[in-house]
């Protein structure tokens, strides 16, 4: 016993359990058996004994096992009548009860083959149940992960996956990634979607589809994300096609979106290979919602983000030539960046978005949308939303602003941490940080000074290449005149060569027409002669 349930992974008690159970069905199969009898198994030298009941009728029907369906009636699942089986014991109530019952050694000396029969089949059934329970136990935790698995057989509905030795999976055809195909004995990833009892034995039910996947395939081939330092925050995906993640990195010095890449792109290139050329974009988190919705709609490229923070809303513009790489094909890259981030996107080009503004009547973006109106180093306007009634986010940087007449965040340089805080506090007076005003003043004065003399320069520089470029357009237009003169005299040059050789030729026709008329004249003499010859030869 203690060998088998080693092989089985069963307990050994499991097993002698499971022994008197099928000595009890054994001797019941037996002529002239008790009604209500028990079997007694000595651990130790595996012997047995089997006791009679002796219940009082007043006690017989309070210890029976009690039945929802009366005999006889029609179950309603199966159409079936009900035959109820032989009454049992309720053990439980038994145990309550013991001091009213009374029990007799019926051991029999033998059991018939019959009865041997019986009790070797009760053995293997319980034995394939606790098998079963197991493997329950042992997959109902694991939901979620990540699991290999070699295809044994498919058809139209589902594949079927071997775990392991006498553990068996089901892919449904609902759970499976359109455009793959498995073959027999390949091997492959999947995670565990559910894990359900089932009268044939535990049913998995794995999947390709879920968006769990990519994240146990990242956990598996980027250490950082298996040790905690880098954590996928958020999965979206449309299997077979794209996917896009956010991640986090919560080590400094790490960066997330190049632990997940790896060396040369290795890393991400095994899961791509591993979910069958499917796309992965790896976007990296941000708190912020502006920056983290412009992110997400990578690979296109985002001029500014108006955020609606009640309705959870942002309204994103792109340059004109980014704006169907934004949507993407059939909507499918808004549609990811949506999913990933959880706000509703909203994706206008720049011409629309100022035609709608100049329509609408409005004086500026500030006063439509709410954002924050300092300008950052880059140029552009701060993303964030501002607060309400104010003109900025709440930064302290962009709150101090509110003291000063500029609105460009690099006008703050000259100041520490604590005077840029200083600022920022309304409690504090004017009077008690007029330095800090007047030296955030003058670094503006300069910084103007210095932007408008970019722009004079700019605008030099554009000055200079329009004339070259009209001297070039002049000097193409002058080289095409000349190009035409040169033409017209070759042509001439022509016309005259070509009279020239005309009279030429005439010339030398007029020699060739006068010999012509001489060999005429001479001919006519000739015959003139031999006509008079002729004559003179008749009249002799």
């Amino acid at each position: 016993m203690n060998a088998l349930a080693a092989e089985k992974g069963i307990s050994s008690e499991a097993l002698m359990e499971a022994l008197e159970d099928a000595l009890l069905s054994a001797y019941r199969k037996q002529p002239g058996s008790a009604k209500y009898a028990r079997v007694e198994l000595d651990r130790d030298t595996a012997d047995f004994r089997v006791y009679e009941l002796l219940i009082p009728d007043d006690l017989e029907e309070e210890l029976l096992v009690e039945h929802d369906i009366e005999e006889g009636s029609i179950d309603p699942e199966t159409g079936e009548v009900v035959v109820l089986p032989d009454p049992e014991l309720d053990w439980d109530k038994v145990d309550e009860h013991r001091d009213r019952i009374d029990e007799q050694d019926v051991t029999p000396s033998g059991f018939g083959r019959i009865a041997a029969m019986t009790a070797k089949q009760v053995i293997l059934h319980r034995v394939r149940e606790a098998e079963r329970e197991l493997v329950l136990d042992e997959f109902r935790d694991r939901v979620g992960e990540l699991i290999t698995g070699i295809v044994q057989q498919k058809d139209s509905r589902y594949t079927l996956v071997q775990l392991r030795d006498r553990v068996e999976a089901l892919l449904p055809k609902s759970e499976q990634v359109w455009g793959e195909s498995y073959q027999h004995n390949q091997r492959i990833k999947a995670v565990i979607k559910e894990v359900e009892a089932s009268p044939k034995g535990p049913s998995i039910i794995v999947s390709r589809r879920d968006p769990e996947l990519i994240r146990q395939l990242f956990a598996l081939e980027v250490p950082e994300i298996a040790d905690g330092l880098v954590e996928i925050t958020d999965v979206a995906r449309e299997p077979g096609y794209r996917a896009k993640i956010a991640v986090v990195s919560h080590a400094d010095g790490v960066d997330p979106v190049g632990a997940c890449v790896g060396p040369r792109g290795s890393r991400v290139r095994m899961v791509v290979s591993e979910l069958r050329g499917e796309k992965i974009d790896i976007i990296p988190f941000n708190d912020e919602p502006a920056r983290f919705v412009a992110k997400a709609l990578s690979p296109a490229r985002v001029r500014e983000v108006l955020v609606d923070d009640e309705n959870r809303q942002a309204t994103v513009i792109v340059p004109d030539d980014q704006l169907a790489l934004a949507i993407g094909r059939e909507g499918q890259n808004a549609r990811l960046a949506a999913r990933l981030t959880g706000w509703r996107i909203d994706i206008r080009s720049e011409t629309e978005f100022v035609e709608e503004e100049d329509e609408s009547g409005d004086e500026g973006v500030e006063e439509h949308t709410g954002m924050c109106a300092a300008i950052l180093g880059n140029g552009r306007r701060c993303p964030n939303d501002s607060l309400p009634g104010l003109r900025y986010c709440g930064l302290k940087a962009h709150q101090a602003l509110a003291r000063v007449s500029t609105d460009l965040v690099a006008a703050l340089a000259p100041l520490s941490v604590e005077e840029v805080e200083a600022l920022s506090d309304p409690t504090i007076e004017d009077d008690d940080v007029q330095d800090a005003i007047a030296a955030v003043e003058a670094e503006a004065e300069e910084l103007e000074a210095q932007f408008a003399e970019e722009e004079a320069a700019e605008a030099a520089q554009a000055a200079e290449a329009e004339a070259e470029a009209a001297e070039a357009e002049a000097d193409l237009a002058g080289g095409a005149d000349a190009a035409e003169d040169e033409d017209d005299a070759a042509e001439d040059e022509l016309d005259e060569v070509i009279v020239d050789e005309a009279d030429a030729a005439e010339e030398a026709i007029e020699p060739v027409a006068a010999d012509e008329e001489e060999v005429a004249e001479t001919d006519a003499e000739v015959d003139a002669d031999e006509a008079t010859d002729e004559d003179e030869r008749a009249e002799g």
